[in-house]
């Protein structure tokens, strides 16, 4: 059932669109992001010709709905009722084919984004110019300046100078797109400065380098602190985790295969041949705390287990808010559903 008329669960829920024309990648990011899939597998999917709605839950952080268009919907058409779509939406992505003529997508971006400001001023607009894998470092750059530069001068032409666009550089083959997503899954975590000044209130006080909160089923970071993301940096804790979790599903569960591979015993220490550290730690059931520490730094280990404790505990009060949040905006949800008069007019009776 397509619900886009609750304002209580997108409140609670987000809802991400990903839209762009037909085979710009968009079914493909979504595989490959949430749900594993070999990026050569993609290759076989099928155009998607309906709207399909999926629930991402993998913790109270990750918490949104993501729905993947078919490239050939009219916005013109009478059964398609944009402003119904665009009034709760949290964050609408736009696919860009890089290494196609991008022509007709930058005259569809400049509709679907124009159509939805409308509707929604508060909308994160990001542009994954996607399928960079095939270019050269220079012919990246030039897409990116060519279309960055069309779809600003489009909205200003029509006035609309206002409206900020984010443009990002993605391939899944590498780990772009999940350095996008991430960008893209911050902007609607509410708890985000709260979480940013944890990491670095703990990496200050840790002589750790870098920290990132990472959902470690996604690989998508939640926070960072405010040092500069280091692309080379990102990838190896993607790495770590794959590793972590791949040996923990391997090793960790029980002789009768119960258990959990992720827990709370989870950690793991990984020593580079540049002097530097790599030190995972289990926050929550879902969430990973992974530093990038020099060696040493690292004698004062205790120091550092000392200050997780209290960084995990800080976390897990945040949780606790957010938890609260949404069973008191669920609640407001069902007494709003029962407050509701009945198809033929007559008030409900409350429960």
């Amino acid at each position: 059932v397509l619900d886009f008329n609750d304002p209580f669960s997108t409140e609670v829920k987000p809802r991400i669109l990903l839209m762009g024309l037909r085979r710009s990648g968009k079914s493909s990011i979504q595989k490959v992001v949430f749900h594993k899939m070999s990026p050569n597998e993609t290759l076989f999917l099928e155009s998607t010709n309906k709207i399909c709605r999926e629930d991402v839950s993998n913790s109270s952080f990750v918490n949104f709905q993501i729905w993947d268009f078919p490239g050939q919907i009219d916005f013109f058409d009478p059964t398609f009722d944009y402003e119904m779509i665009f009034r709760g939406t949290g964050a609408l992505i736009f696919v860009i084919d890089s290494q196609d003529d991008y022509m007709e997508a930058l005259a569809r971006l400049h509709l679907t984004v124009t159509r939805a400001y409308k509707v929604n001023p508060d909308i994160n607009f990001e542009i994954f110019i996607h399928k960079v894998d095939g270019l050269s470092d220079d012919h990246k750059i030039e897409t990116q300046r060519d279309i960055h530069q069309r779809a600003n001068d489009d909205l200003a032409d029509a006035g609309l100078e206002k409206i900020h666009l984010s443009f990002y550089l993605t391939s899944i083959y590498d780990h772009s797109i999940f350095e996008a997503f991430s960008k893209v899954v911050q902007k609607l975590i509410p708890q985000l400065p709260t979480l940013e000044n944890l990491l670095n209130i703990f990496i200050s006080n840790s002589g750790i380098e870098k920290a990132f909160l990472f959902d470690v089923v996604s690989k998508i970071y939640i926070a960072t602190d405010s040092t500069p993301v280091d692309m080379q940096t990102y990838e190896l804790c993607c790495d770590m985790i794959d590793v972590v979790i791949d040996i923990s599903c391997i090793y960790g569960l029980k002789d009768d295969g119960t258990g959990t591979p992720y827990d709370k015993e989870s950690m793991a220490i990984i020593k580079l041949n540049n002097t530097t550290v790599l030190y995972l730690k289990e926050v929550t059931k879902f969430l990973a705390l992974v530093c990038f520490v020099r060696e040493e730094s690292f004698e004062r280990k205790g120091l550092i287990d000392y200050n997780f404790h209290c960084f995990r505990k800080a976390i897990q009060e945040v949780f606790e808010v957010r938890m609260k949040v949404v069973r008191s905006r669920k609640h407001q949800s069902h007494m709003h559903k029962n407050t509701r008069p009945t198809p033929n007019g007559t008030p409900r009776m409350p429960l």
